[in-house]
């Protein structure tokens, strides 16, 4: 037994259980944001048309179907009169599976750091209470969390060595958002230098064909366009943000959909340069073990986030269990940035304190989207930052072996 340990873990998870509390406490007393509104909605069209219908009849709709199956489950739910008399409202059932998902994702932290990926412990406890996981968990109301959990515990069977947990919940977190896809190559070719990804794959394969049965059996184009082919919104962030400042008809509409040629463009050069990077990255650290392999997924996310064509508010818990790893300071930094943006977003479509419903697509309250401007800085000088303190390394590195050859040979 190690007191001080044992002390660290009780401080942090009694951390995560106060924010946890907040959470529900937010959650209970607050509807959220559009997307909470838009989830009832399809919800309820789910419930009275099925998946096939809502796909075809909504773009907005573009989640997977265990999420499409969970939002039925929880509209049935709601429905019942004991769970009205509890005041069980849609909008928090909805959040829920995210706030115990965040609690869960600490105490993977802390197996994960007793191994050999050690985490400060003032950056585990900053991470425990958030204050983006608080608003995104807390008051958003989307699904992001649940998919941060089991991407987590992906990564985390990695380190332990089980290629078939691996693929499960790798394949799981593909079922609420699609973009783990983009960390797809980096688990592949971990696992394929040991000649173990066939478990990680069949796995994965099983689960993800289980899961997506109905679209691929029924209506597969519907479901690739709505789901796979999804980009996010354009002008929100970073490049496509600063392309909308220019004042260009071509590149002033704000959508995901129907977007002129020249955004069109623009996203393509971004979305080849993502995936040419993470592949690359993953080739280049398919050796990589423990601390290096989650900074190389900590990498991909980066270049994910700086040139992403469009970055919803609730992404930002994405990358966060990386970063933390990566860089502690780093980690750090990116958290008071997004915090800051995140409380603008939140206060302007909200309309100001106390948050009860925030309608983020409101035309009249679209001047919070230059907030996005802060996080999306920090991400980028961090990630030069880093880029070139890895290349400053290695090149000592190389100089050194240089010169202890020539010493030797001298």
């Amino acid at each position: 037994m190690n007191p001080t340990r044992d002390l660290r873990t009780t401080c942090i998870v009694a951390l995560a259980l106060v924010a946890m509390t907040l959470k529900l406490a937010i959650a209970y007393n607050t509807i959220g944001t559009n997307d909470a509104v838009f989830f009832y909605g399809f919800a309820k069209v789910l419930s009275e048309h099925g998946l096939e219908w809502t796909y075809q009849h909504s773009r907005y709709f573009n989640h997977p179907p265990l999420t499409a199956y969970y939002l039925r489950g929880i509209f049935a739910l709601t429905e019942q009169r004991w769970c009205q008399e509890l005041g069980l409202h849609f909008p928090f059932l909805l959040r829920l599976p995210g706030i115990v998902a965040d609690f869960l994702v600490v105490l993977v932290l802390l197996r994960i750091s007793k191994i050999d990926v050690r985490i400060p412990t003032w950056a585990l406890a900053l991470f425990a209470f958030s204050p983006v996981s608080l608003m995104v968990s807390g008051f958003h109301g989307n699904t992001d969390p649940v998919m941060v959990l089991l991407l987590v515990c992906a990564v985390w069977m990695c380190l332990r060595n089980r290629p078939v947990l691996s693929g499960l919940f790798f394949a799981l977190s593909c079922q609420i958002k699609i973009v783990p896809l983009l960390l797809l190559p980096a688990l592949v070719f971990f696992w394929w230098p040991q000649n173990r990804s066939r478990g990680f794959l069949i796995s994965g394969a099983v689960i993800t064909c289980l899961l997506w049965l109905e679209p691929l059996m029924n209506f597969p184009m519907l479901f690739a366009k709505n789901v796979l082919a999804y980009g996010s919104y354009w002008g929100i962030w970073g490049f496509t943000y600063l392309f909308r400042l220019t004042g260009l008809n071509e590149f002033s509409r704000l959508s995901f959909f129907d977007l002129e040629p020249a955004q069109n463009i623009v996203i393509t050069v971004l979305k080849v340069i993502i995936i040419g990077a993470a592949l690359w990255i993953a080739w280049h650290n398919r050796h990589a073990r423990g601390r290096a392999f989650v900074e190389s997924l900590a990498c991909t996310w980066l270049v994910f986030f700086v040139f992403a064509p469009g970055v919803c508010p609730q992404y930002l818990i994405w990358f966060a269990p990386f970063i933390l790893i990566l860089s502690p300071t780093f980690y750090a930094c990116v958290l008071i940035s997004s915090s800051v943006f995140l409380f603008a977003f939140y206060n302007i479509t909200s309309g100001g304190l106390p948050w009860s419903v925030a309608l983020a697509m409101d035309d009249y309250r679209q001047h919070w989207t230059v907030w996005s401007l802060l996080p999306w800085l920090v991400i980028t000088a961090g990630s030069i930052l880093l880029w070139r303190k890895t290349a400053d390394h290695k090149l000592d590195l190389r100089l050194f072996k240089f010169a202890k050859l020539r010493a030797e040979s001298a």
